[in-house]
């Protein structure tokens, strides 16, 4: 389609090589304004314009080398970022910092230093909940009419959702064009001293690059790990800070207290930048409170949003604690739309109920893996039972919890007479309906990382989930299908690898097992567990998520049409989206 094709192994020569001419012209008109400097008054200034020119010559309509779609194309990109991550382990406590300034030489390299400083950031960190922030945020500003910029992480299915466009991921298109845009400049320009940015330094830095070159009105970054040494905290400027719910999660990293936690989130302040926060424990708002002081930082506490503000409209995200998250995102949009938009917005304390921009935002938000509904189109079927998948992606003991409520409320709320339609997140949403079967059974499909205790995750969800009459009927643990070293799309999911490691698997099974016991008050010693079905009855360990899916498949055609299998996926957003990508297929 396009008279060049830049892949990965472009080389500068072959690029100037396709625009030869163009190049050649821009260059002698450049020595031109060299040698005369005396008939130019903004001499700098023109040089600086007639570079950009020589370097949009070089790129395509978007500021980026055009370049052919297709998968091959694709793939090969993916093998390029894939490149980038590292080798060491996550409990690798050298990752401190981690020579954070180099994100600025980074910047440098990319010309993208005077762009991020024009760029209008809203900013979120936190333990849990800021990627709803930000999606909640970004969809109020877009209702607005703003051209929207929003990055999450991580990504289900396709890392293209970490970018979102007015709402969208973006095409596969202008993200095939930005992408060889950066890596063949880095690539270029990096050396032992500067090497290239490792993942997700480089992901940040290709965020900054898209919604630069797509000049949108507002760039929402969700922090990906911790805050002050996090790649999106280059933004030295933002309009305002927000910091989501606090726990203790990746301590290996940010620290084994809260304190010490939110510290770590707390960098993403800035000098006089006007900061908003949720409700804290008391360790943690201390130490949030404090460094806010030491910047001069206005920072203001938000208290969950009520339904009457909503005036009857049911957030687009569902479970109760996205009200709180909720709250945060329209402190965080109305300063922004108030500084930025120049726009009047009463505060939270002076409105009966929100602007209708607000509501319709808050409302059509959507993100995958939180809190989402998936029936399986594979077992639709009169003469069978039934299949539903409810995905969320907690991974730390306050969102086990969450998750918990959520799902005890939505399997209840499916079981009676009332719909549930507006609990689909889902692009099933439509096959999905309220169930007049006689039997529901819940099950649970789980899995985390290894750095994680299941010791503290485990109990919260059984135990939450018992509070609320909700009680697993057995529980499945299986590896990830996707890895940490690449990144693939659906295409590449193995099957089944039977060289897999499951020592984790069983680890956790013999947790959950223990708690099972221990609710039956049962000492006896541990059952003997084998491969794919061979367990105590209350649990299983399975080689592979695909073999887990297949047994679910199994057990529904075998059953009675009477009986809908409610299974709560958990435990890992990565397993979330390895879910997402086979039951979609």
């Amino acid at each position: 389609m396009f008279a060049v094709s830049i892949g990965p192994r472009t080389t500068s020569c072959r690029l100037r090589y396709a625009f030869l001419c163009h190049h050649h012209h821009l260059s002698v008109r450049l020595h031109h304004l060299h040698q005369q400097p005396h008939q130019q008054p903004s001499l700098s200034f023109q040089i600086r314009s007639v570079r950009k020119q020589i370097d949009m010559a070089a790129q395509g309509e978007y500021g980026v080398v055009k370049s052919k779609t297709g998968r091959d194309s694709y793939e090969e990109a993916l093998a390029a970022l894939s490149s980038l991550i590292t080798k060491r382990s996550r409990a690798d406590k050298s990752n401190s910092g981690d020579r954070f300034e180099l994100v600025f030489d980074y910047l440098k390299l990319l010309d993208l230093e005077e762009d991020i400083l024009k760029m209008k950031v809203i900013h979120v960190a936190g333990t849990k909940g800021k990627g709803s922030t930000c999606a909640f945020t970004e969809s109020i500003l877009r209702n607005y009419g703003f051209r929207t910029g929003l990055f999450t992480s991580p990504h289900l299915i396709d890392v293209r959702e970490r970018f979102r466009l007015d709402g969208a991921d973006i095409s596969e298109e202008k993200f095939l064009g930005y992408f060889w845009w950066c890596y063949n400049r880095l690539k270029e320009r990096t050396n032992e001293e500067i090497p290239m940015p490792t993942y997700f330094r480089f992901l940040a830095l290709l965020a900054f690059k898209i919604f630069a070159a797509e000049k949108v009105d507002a760039a929402i970054l969700e922090v990906g790990l911790g805050g002050k040494f996090d790649a999106t905290n280059a933004v030295q400027k933002p309009v305002v800070c927000g910091i989501s719910s606090l726990g203790y999660d990746h301590m290996e990293i940010l620290g084994d207290t809260l304190g010490k936690i939110a510290g770590e989130k707390a960098g993403i302040f800035k000098v006089g930048v006007p900061a908003f926060t949720v409700p804290q424990p008391d360790e943690a708002m201390r130490v949030l409170e404090a460094k806010a002081s030491e910047l001069d930082v206005n920072l203001v506490v938000e208290q969950p949003l009520t339904a009457r503000l909503l005036s009857g409209q049911k957030l687009g995200l569902d479970g109760e604690h996205q009200y709180l998250n909720a709250g945060l995102a329209v402190s965080l949009a109305s300063t922004w739309l108030q500084q930025i938009g120049k726009l009047e917005v009463p505060s939270r304390t002076q409105m009966g109920i929100l602007p209708e921009q607000f509501i319709k935002g808050l409302a059509t938000t959507s993100l995958q893996g939180r809190a989402q509904v998936v029936p399986d189109q594979f077992t639709e079927s009169r003469t069978s039972g039934d299949l539903v998948f409810y995905l969320d992606g907690a991974h730390s003991p306050e969102s086990m919890e969450a998750c918990a409520k959520w799902f005890s409320f939505a399997v209840k709320g499916d079981n009676q007479s009332e719909s549930s339609e507006h609990l689909v997140n889902g692009s099933a949403a439509s096959s999905h309906e309220k169930w007049f079967g006689e039997t529901c059974q819940q099950i649970l499909l789980f899995n985390c990382m290894s750095v994680r205790d299941p010791n503290l995750l485990l109990p919260h969800l059984r135990n939450t989930c018992a509070k609320y009459g909700v009680h697993f009927k057995k529980a499945l643990f299986v590896p990830n299908m996707s890895v940490y070293h690449k990144v693939g799309t659906a295409a590449d999911l193995p099957e089944n690898d039977p060289q897999v490691d499951l020592s984790w698997q069983f680890t956790l099974q013999k947790v959950w097992e223990s708690l099972v016991q221990s609710e039956r008050g049962n000492a006896e010693g541990e059952e003997d567990r084998g491969k794919d079905g061979d367990s105590s009855g209350n649990s299983e360990v399975f080689t592979s998520l695909p073999m887990a899916i297949k047994w679910l498949r199994d057990n529904v055609h075998e059953s009675s049409s009477a009986t809908r299998f409610q299974v709560l996926v958990a435990g890992s957003l990565h397993l979330v989206g390895d879910v997402l990508r086979l039951i979609r297929k």
